[in-house]
């Protein structure tokens, strides 16, 4: 045997009468200053008979990490090949260890775990999901109510600049094509009785009155509404969000209202956009394919159009603006600790904001026409 300030290996069978078990004497010094062996060369020794190793620190002086990482990587050698492990032997620390060092967390995988499920229990789950989430929604609704925007102005003018400049290329794409499918489809209707001149007035208040207001609220609510969730989920995962509490800065007041702003200011104009875009494809299908000339056009778009045309797009745009702010602040705050958490949001933040746009949509559309507006 070696002095105590080298370290020792004894590597042997345990007993005669236990010709399966092998041991391993540990003794002297294994610390990461040693040159210490190899444990790949003992791998070689684990076949048959061996069934269980044990190991004996009885002579052990002293340890470090190199002493754990030896331990460690027979031990995953012997559970690989089916051989019983006994570290009882070991220091207790070491013992504690080795147990953290081999423990594998389960892995749970989304949609792995269960099978296939029917069309009510989907419809069950989500039914849940929405009555346990409502509380959430209407507290969150609260403090964004009562908050006081408390942040800087160039943080206003980059959210500005983020969802309203950099997202007229999208929304001029959708709502020319848009328009265009408004222009066919009305002509195709209008040409039996030949009136294809109220083409300007089929596209001229549906873009400006309900389809540019929700077009360009569905897009926003993909395109900026996930990006939303998306950011504050990261910067919950990254616990930015706690170091704000912990300073006494309001999360509310400083990341979601200057977001809820700049969606509320720019929508609106957004929707004018569209609606002027939509107006421009239909003028296009109306002088190219049914020969309308463009002042015609020009002259029976100003009679269809009124003031309270535009007031209703506009109301809609503000509101529609408002939901996909608070669906992606609020996904957002919601959002885990993962980053399957922060995909999960993103994707939630978009399925509310549609569907709580159509349901706007909808109650909007009905007080209106009661109104007779």
């Amino acid at each position: 045997m070696r002095d105590e300030a080298a370290w020792q290996l004894d590597v042997r069978p345990a007993r005669v009468d236990e010709p399966d078990t092998l041991l391993i004497v540990l003794g002297g010094r294994w610390c990461i200053d040693q040159s210490l062996p190899s444990a790949d060369t003992l791998t070689t020794r684990l076949a048959a008979p061996v069934c269980r190793v044990r190991f004996d620190a009885s002579k052990l002086v002293d340890w470090d990490s190199a002493l754990l990482t030896y331990v460690s990587r027979i031990s995953k050698s012997c559970m690989d090949r089916g051989i019983a492990v006994d570290s009882s032997g070991l220091p207790p620390g070491a013992q504690r260890l080795l147990a953290m060092a081999l423990a594998v967390p389960e892995q749970k995988l989304a949609g792995r775990d269960s099978g296939p499920q029917g069309t009510f229990t989907q419809v069950g789950a989500a039914t849940i999901e929405f009555i346990r989430g409502a509380p959430q929604m209407l507290g969150f609704l609260g403090e964004v109510t009562t908050g006081r925007a408390r942040f800087r102005r160039r943080d206003l003018w980059l959210e500005i600049e983020e969802v309203g400049p950099r997202a007229l290329p999208i929304v001029s794409v959708i709502s020319f094509l848009v328009g265009l499918i408004l222009a066919y489809l009305g002509a195709d209707q209008l040409k039996l009785v030949g009136a294809q001149i109220f083409i300007a007035d089929l596209v001229a208040i549906g873009m400006v009155r309900e389809v540019g207001a929700l077009m360009t609220g569905i897009i926003i609510a993909g395109r900026t509404g996930a990006a939303f969730a998306a950011q504050l989920g990261t910067m919950q995962v990254n616990e930015e969000i706690d170091a704000y509490k912990t300073l006494g800065i309001s999360a509310i007041d400083f990341l979601v209202l200057p977001r809820m702003l700049a969606l509320m200011l720019m929508v609106p104009l957004l929707t004018l956009y569209s609606g002027f875009i939509g107006m421009l494809a239909g003028l296009l299908v109306s002088m190219t394919v049914f020969d309308i000339g463009f002042f015609e056009y020009y002259t029976e778009t100003l009679r269809a159009l009124e003031f309270k045309q535009f007031a209703v797009g506009l109301s809609k745009g503000t509101v529609y603006g408002a939901i996909v702010a608070f669906a992606g602040c609020l996904r957002g705050m919601q959002c885990g600790r993962s980053a399957e958490a922060v995909g999960h949001a993103a994707t939630s933040a978009v399925v509310t904001a549609i569907l709580l746009i159509t349901i706007a949509a909808s109650i909007m559309t009905i007080v209106y026409y009661q109104l007779g507006i």
